[in-house]
């Protein structure tokens, strides 16, 4: 068969492999895209009732959302509450609580939290968060500052 016998629709054919993938391709894209909103949500989430269980001296709950790694770390509720009392005494009671920036790092996702304490003094919260095997999420630290001038 020569070129000029070659029908429009046969001409295209090649074109719909490269279409298909490229279809594929942005579907793939829009799923990760969304998967990454509903990580965000999740992670805002595990903050928030972490920060719960804290504010209602529920230890086991909020254990419940620590990393292997702290778990290790703080073998029991009680160990783990005792270091949050004395290192983060804004995370365990704040008067305030607002949710900044979800930023992607080498590490991982980091999670602005500003919170306001019972005094009135503002913190910035770095939460850090660990995906464990079976893909959900962990907190696996907390790194927590004065932050003059933000406000919960």
């Amino acid at each position: 068969m020569t070129r000029a016998n070659i029908s429009v629709a046969e001409r295209r054919q090649p074109l719909l492999p490269f279409l298909l993938a490229a279809l594929m391709a942005l579907s793939l894209v829009v799923q990760a895209g969304l998967a990454r909103a509903d990580d965000g949500v999740t992670l805002r989430s595990l903050v928030e009732g972490q920060i719960a269980a804290f504010r209602s001296g529920d230890a086991t709950t909020a254990y419940s959302y620590a990393a292997p790694k702290i778990r290790k770390m703080f073998p029991t509720p009680d160990r783990f509450m005792r270091m949050v009392e004395r290192g983060y005494p804004p995370v365990v009671a704040p008067r305030a609580v607002s949710f900044g920036r979800l930023r992607d790092t080498a590490r991982g996702p980091v999670q602005e939290v500003y919170l306001t304490d019972a005094g009135g003094t503002d913190w910035l919260a770095l939460y850090t968060f660990e995906q464990q095997g079976d893909g959900s999420w962990k907190i696996s630290g907390c790194v927590l500052t004065k932050s003059p001038g933000a406000s919960a």
